[in-house]
């Protein structure tokens, strides 16, 4: 008997300026009990930490906060301790992508649900049933759950730095390709391809690459749809069971490269870069990836990216070591004639 698939989507979604308000009346309405442990960064403490302490201890929900400055297993490890401490019933994960995946991991671990309130639209983890953690000094993708609700409040996350924006609509681009590379696999590999997974995807792509012209930071709307988008996304790899509709190739050369060069550039400008080259690999329509890209800030070039152009060459020879299980058009072997042509034919070096 073939084996069923679960599919976890969250159950309350809020999207819109102030709707942080609104999170204590979320708890409540999804019968969660005290207490609440809030995860979140020394930064994003003071931007979004102290005020959901306060919304939920008004409400009687018991919050306690963690801070957690590093994506690391043990803080993982710390988060679920002081979730048995305190008997918390809940997790929140209040911030950019660190403490989101470490509350996901933590409530995982502790078998209790989380809820995600990002602080930045900057890649599509604030939905996904995916964690991006440091194992061993390399970044992995730690299969997790998906939050119980999100609370995307657009007036917060429109005053977050331009490029973290212009991130999260690189990682959204980025499923043009990792729907060509799901294809390929299901062709040449027999891999299991869900037509509906890849539509949603298709669709968030092109939704941030139709609205590139209008997408400006500072703006509300603009971060309305960005965050729309990462949901939809993370949507699409829920009923997927797998990121496959979200993570191709494209990933793989930005897993490469910051092997290669850590901390030089964002997980989502890194994405945005392997597209323009995955399109131009697939014969697809590069051009105007690169424009949408372009439209939004994201870097286009090695050097708007703070990479040299050796960099972008060697992490594409070397992608198609990451992930070995995930088949995508990397996986031929490109060699060094070929991989230089290609980021130089698209303007990349």
């Amino acid at each position: 008997m073939a084996r069923s698939r679960w599919m976890e989507l969250p159950r309350k979604v809020a999207v819109g300026s102030g709707v942080l308000l609104e999170l204590p009346d979320i708890c409540i309405d999804l019968k969660l009990q005290p207490r609440a442990l809030i995860i979140t960064g020394p930064h994003t403490q003071n931007v979004v930490g102290k005020a959901i302490f306060e919304l939920l201890e008004d409400s009687g929900l018991m919050p306690e906060t963690l801070i957690c400055s590093a994506s690391k297993m043990e803080e993982v490890d710390r988060a679920e301790r002081l979730v048995q401490e305190i008997r918390a019933c809940f997790l929140i994960g209040a911030g950019g992508g660190r403490s989101i995946d470490i509350a996901k991991l933590a409530s995982l671990k502790a078998d209790i649900p989380f809820l995600s309130v990002p602080t930045a639209a900057s890649h599509d983890g604030i939905c996904s049933s995916q964690a991006s953690l440091t194992i061993n000094g390399e970044t992995s993708s730690v299969p997790a759950d998906a939050p119980l609700a999100i609370v995307a409040d657009t007036k917060i996350i429109s005053q977050a730095p331009a490029r973290l924006l212009a991130a999260g609509c690189g990682d959204i681009i980025s499923n043009y390709t990792a729907i060509l590379d799901w294809q390929l696999a299901n062709r040449l590999r027999n891999e299991e391809y869900s037509e509906y997974a890849s539509a949603l995807s298709g669709m968030t792509a092109r939704m941030i690459v139709e609205n590139a012209p209008e997408i400006r930071p500072g703006l509300e709307e603009s971060a309305k749809i960005v965050v729309k988008a990462l949901i939809s996304s993370g949507v699409a790899m829920s009923i997927a069971g797998s990121s496959r509709p979200a993570s191709g190739s494209e990933h793989k050369f930005a897993h490469a490269m910051n092997h290669i060069a850590p901390g030089r550039a964002l997980h989502g400008e890194l994405c945005g870069l392997g597209t323009i080259i995955m399109m131009y690999l697939h014969g697809g329509d590069w051009k105007t990836i690169r424009n949408a890209l372009s439209q939004v800030g994201a870097p286009t070039t090695a050097a708007g990216a703070d990479l040299e152009p050796e960099m972008i060459v060697e992490a594409l020879i070397s992608a198609r070591n990451i992930r070995p299980e995930r088949y995508t058009i990397l996986d031929s072997g490109l060699n060094r004639i070929a991989a230089a042509r290609a980021a130089e034919a698209t303007g990349i070096i």
